[in-house]
C-alpha cells in the first residue's frame, strides 16, 4: 500500500539511496534538505511524478499540506570533518530540527523514525555494543557536537513516544558506506578509495589497529525500512557486525585499486573510537533482518562509483 512518506536530508548520502528504495515501492516522497552537507547531485536523477524537493533548513518550522504517513528524520552532518565545520548546525539539527520533524510526525500522526547513530556509546567500554548500553562519552570534546546532538535526538523522540503517543522508532546506524558518500569528507573507506586512485599515500589515524564495522548501504536500506513497518519503538542497532581493523580496510582498498601507495599514521584524533562492533541481536530477532553484502563487493560497488566520480 502507498504510503506519503517525508524525508528530512533527502540529498546526504543515506537519505538518497532510502529516497530510491522508497519511490522503487510505490511511495509517494517528499524530501528537505538545505544542500548545507548534502549534494543536489544525489537525488537529480529523481525525476519522478512521486517525488517533491523542498530547500528547506529542519531547524524551523514544517509545514507540509495534506497526509503524511511516515516522518524519517535523517537530516544532519554525519562525518567528524563536518562536525568540526558545522559544529553550531550540527547541535541545532540534533536538537531543534528533530524537535520540528517530531512536531509534524505529531501533527499528521505519522510514524517518526529517527536516524541516530553507533556514536551515542562515544568510545565504548562495553564490546561489541548492544542498545542497553548507555555509553562513554566526552559532552566537551570536539566529536561531543554530534554525539550529544544524537543522545539528545534519542531522548526528545522518546518523550514524544511516551508523553504524546507519537510512533516513534530509533536506528542506531553503524559505520556504512556505497556509491554517494562524499569522496574527501573524512571517513576512512572513500577517502583511502581516493587515495588509493590517485596514488597517494594512505592516511591512517593512530596505530590502525582500531576496529570498526561496515555495512553497506543497501544492507543498512533494508534494515531501515524494516524498521519503519515493524512494530518495535525500542532503539534497534543497523550495522555489519563483521568488525575490522583500519589498518585491514586500507590494505585492501591498495590491493583491490591496484595501487602503489603506501599506508603512512598520523596521530588519532581526539575521543576516537578505539572499537566500534554492532550486537544486531534485536535488529534479527524483531525485524528478521541481517548484512548480506560481503566487504569484497562492497568495496568493489564502491570503488567503480569512485572512478567514474574522478574520472
Amino acid at each position: 500500500m502507498s504510503a506519503r512518506i517525508v524525508v528530512t536530508g533527502i540529498a546526504g548520502f543515506i537519505g538518497s539511496h532510502l529516497a530510491d528504495r522508497l519511490l522503487n515501492q510505490g511511495h509517494i516522497v517528499i524530501g528537505l534538505d538545505n544542500l548545507l552537507t548534502g549534494s543536489a547531485d544525489n537525488i537529480k536523477h529523481l525525476d519522478h511524478r512521486r517525488f517533491t524537493f523542498i530547500n528547506h533548513d529542519v531547524t524551523e518550522h514544517i509545514s507540509i499540506d495534506g497526509q503524511v504517513d511516515f516522518v524519517l528524520h535523517w537530516a544532519s552532518p554525519a562525518s567528524p570533518t563536518d562536525y568540526l565545520e558545522w559544529p553550531i548546525p550540527t547541535l541545532k539539527v540534533g536538537a531543534l530540527g528533530t524537535h520540528k520533524a517530531l512536531g509534524l510526525a505529531k501533527a499528521k500522526g505519522a510514524t517518526f523514525v529517527l536516524a541516530s547513530t553507533s556514536e551515542v556509546y562515544g568510545d565504548p567500554l562495553e564490546h561489541p555494543q548492544a542498545e542497553s548500553y548507555w555509553g562513554n562519552v566526552n559532552p566537551i570534546g570536539p566529536r561531543g557536537v554530534y554525539d550529544e546532538a544524537k543522545r539528545f535526538a534519542e531522548a526528545i523522540t522518546v518523550a514524544y513516544y511516551r508523553y504524546h503517543k507519537v510512533n516513534a522508532k530509533i536506528a542506531r546506524i553503524f559505520n556504512t558506506y556505497g556509491p554517494r558518500m562524499r569522496i574527501r569528507d573524512g571517513r576512512a573507506i572513500p577517502t583511502f578509495i581516493a587515495q588509493a586512485l590517485a596514488g597517494e599515500n594512505i592516511t591512517v589515524f593512530g596505530t590502525g589497529n582500531q576496529t570498526r564495522s561496515f555495512c553497506y548501504i543497501s544492507d543498512l536500506v533494508d534494515g531501515i525500512i524494516r524498521l519503519m513497518e515493524s512494530s518495535s519503538n525500542e532503539p534497534v542497532n543497523l550495522g555489519n557486525p563483521k568488525e575490522m581493523t583500519i589498518n585491514a580496510i586500507a590494505q585492501q582498498i591498495v590491493a583491490m585499486t591496484g595501487s602503489r601507495s603506501r599506508i603512512i599514521h598520523r596521530p588519532l584524533p581526539i575521543d576516537d573510537p578505539k572499537v566500534r562492533q554492532p550486537d544486531i541481536t534485536r535488529a534479527r530477532e524483531l525485524l528478521g533482518w541481517v548484512p548480506h553484502v560481503t566487504i569484497d563487493e562492497g568495496l568493489r560497488r564502491t570503488i567503480d562509483y569512485v572512478k567514474q566520480k574522478i574520472g
